[in-house]
């Protein structure tokens, strides 16, 4: 079942829709420091896997040796074999080289193989993590979230961070070593040669340091410009009837043209820094050896090398080009990895939901209770409940009405938690709903809304979906008939095994909302939210779903949000909210006489 559905679903408005200011990446700029610190944070997920790390390692070590062994088989070849014809070295010469490239084989396969193996498990471990942090993420964090930016970051971002921590590890490690070998040999073979290659070696660290931050601030722009591309594609996808219906084709690619735009731009940045630092560092290299070649070929040190260490020593300064470019590069991998680390650890640094209680909630619900209740969703914006005091009896329904903003969803959402209060307390059967899990709270708790979300899986698996026990068919059949959904289901060609496609896309509106009251009655929670669960639906839809409503509701206790007046007529009792505050109370017939708040919403409604 595609879970991630459940985290993705969030209010946006465009590509170019920034991150919340208080969920952004830790910034870096100029920060050196933290991006080591961001390395070693990733290096640690490497710690469990230390046995592989080692034969990876040992794997470099051999791949190193046999560049270094090559160069110096040059001057036994030489000396040997073409100069002094060597009958020994003319065998052993050739021996040494079939035995170089298969130690060099198995090594190369072994240093790839693991460490690619380390850098996988680091990803699914980063990934599991992110995903976890996602579904304990307050419901405040994707209300201003951008669902394209989450999923890029569990995608692209994660992808950054297995370069960075596979093959950005295997040149790190292999080819210092093979440059510390070929610059061993170099020494050994003439030592004076040596130090003219060596004085391009701090030139190169300097380049090398100053394109670290702008590649670093590059590759967090490219992330987030994915993130943007991520978001404007998905919206398409999710509101194609409506870009259809309304005319918003060229809307929608002018914001699809800007993010893609932004896109290539910034790549194309990270190619120029890169194209520009490759052939720098290259004719920098080429310069020390034609310095080499012409004091090696006069005077003094022409004397004193020989045919054979000439060649060794050129060979290896030619070897020593290959690991020396890779290692220039290796730098934009690096902190490709670094930026995409930070914003993973942004995600995991987010405090998730309050779970501090220990109390467990049991199935015998006596009353509920909120208490002088107050809300706010951020702390610049007024806020949309004030002092809310309400108690609600052992299978009372009680239903909360008002025009739109007065505060009824945000009222209910706070029974299980969905936001935390800044004022006043929430309670079950007299205790706080602090001190209960929020597994055993949520778990006495059901809704059905508007808004039903199916998973892309079959009818049966979303009815069940959540159930800690294997369900059996009895039982699932049952519910289903009680939310009279039994017959359209055993109508479809597949039954229960239908695929409902995404987000129920394969089944009307009545259709999925008889789904979600199975699935409600299925749970069997002792408490009931029905949030606007016939507004949007014709009146025979209304009436079937209507017929399984009472039945769920039957013997539970229910908040019911409602626009639509005439589903709630048979409520214990009605809740009339407006800016915030509770002005009325009372039955519906109570409320009607009294001619105020509810006697207006009745008149406008039925006029």
């Amino acid at each position: 079942m595609t879970h991630v559905d459940s985290v993705t679903k969030t209010e946006s408005s465009g590509a170019s829709k920034p991150v919340p200011s208080d969920q952004k990446p830790v910034t870096v700029d100029g920060g050196d420091v933290k991006g080591a610190d961001t390395y070693k944070r990733l290096l640690r997920y490497v710690v469990p896997y230390r046995k592989q790390f080692i034969v990876a390692v040992l794997g470099m070590v051999g791949y190193a040796i046999t560049d270094t062994a090559f160069a110096a088989l040059m001057k036994p070849m030489l000396d040997g074999s073409f100069v002094n014809q060597d009958q020994s070295a003319i065998i052993m010469v050739p021996l040494m080289i079939i035995g170089i490239f298969v130690l060099r084989g198995v090594a190369g396969f072994a240093s790839t193989y693991y460490i690619a193996w380390i850098g996988w498990r680091v990803i699914k471990q980063l990934r599991r993590e992110i995903f976890e942090k996602y579904l304990t993420l307050p419901t405040a964090f994707y209300d201003k979230a951008s669902s394209g930016e989450l999923i890029s970051r569990i995608t692209f971002n994660s992808q950054m961070v297995a370069n960075a921590a596979s093959n950005s590890l295997t040149v790190m490690v292999r080819d210092t070593l093979t440059a510390i070998g070929l610059l061993g040999l170099m020494f050994y073979q003439s030592w004076q040669l040596s130090l003219t290659f060596l004085v391009i070696g701090p030139i190169i660290g300097i380049i090398v340091s100053r394109v670290s931050k702008q590649f670093r601030a590059i590759s967090r722009s490219i992330q987030g410009s994915m993130g943007d591309v991520s978001h404007v594609i998905q919206e398409a996808v999710e509101g194609a009837r409506v870009i259809k219906i309304f005319g918003g084709h060229d809307e929608e690619m002018k914001q699809f043209e800007q993010a893609n735009e932004s896109n290539r731009a910034f790549n194309m940045k990270e190619t120029v820094v890169k194209a520009m630092n490759e052939p720098i560092v290259q004719f920098l290299v080429a310069m020390a050896l034609a310095t080499i070649v012409y004091i090696a070929s006069s005077g003094d040190v022409a004397d004193r090398i020989s045919v054979g260490s000439f060649m060794s020593f050129i060979t290896a300064m030619l070897l020593l080009f290959a690991p020396l470019k890779r290692m220039t590069t290796l730098n934009s991998q690096i902190q490709k990895g670094i930026a995409a680390g930070e914003s993973l650890f942004a995600i995991l640094d987010l405090e998730s939901e309050h779970d501090n209680g220990t109390r467990q909630l049991d199935s015998d619900i006596r009353s509920i209770d909120f208490q002088n209740v107050s809300l706010k969703y951020s702390a610049d914006k007024p806020a949309v409940l004030n002092n809310i005091s309400l108690t609600i009896a052992s299978g009372e329904t009680i239903a909360f009405v008002g025009e739109s903003g007065s505060g009824k969803t945000s009222l209910v959402n706070l029974l299980p938690r969905l936001y935390e209060l800044d004022g006043g307390e929430v309670k079950v059967n007299d205790e706080p709903v602090h001190d209960y899990t929020l597994r055993s709270l949520r778990s006495r708790i059901a809704t059905v809304s508007q808004d039903v979300m199916l998973f892309n899986d079959t009818i049966a698996s979303n009815i069940a979906y959540g159930s800690s026990d294997s369900v059996d068919e009895a039982t699932l059949h049952a519910a289903c008939r009680a939310a009279h959904a039994h017959d359209f289901i055993a109508g479809l060609p597949d039954g229960y095994a239908t695929m409902v496609g995404e987000n129920g896309v394969m089944l009307s509106g009545g259709q999925k909302q008889r789904v979600a009251i199975a699935r409600a009655l299925l749970k069997n929670a002792p408490i009931l939210i029905l949030d606007e669960a016939t507004s949007a639906l014709d009146t025979e839809s209304e009436r079937k779903v209507q017929q399984g409503l009472d039945a769920l509701m039957r013997g539970r206790t229910t908040l019911v949000i409602a626009h639509r007046l005439s589903t709630i007529e048979r409520a214990d009792r009605i809740v009339v909210l407006s800016k915030g505050e509770i002005v009325e109370i009372g039955t519906h017939e109570q409320l009607l006489e009294r001619k105020a708040h509810y006697y207006k919403l009745h008149q406008l409604q039925f006029r």
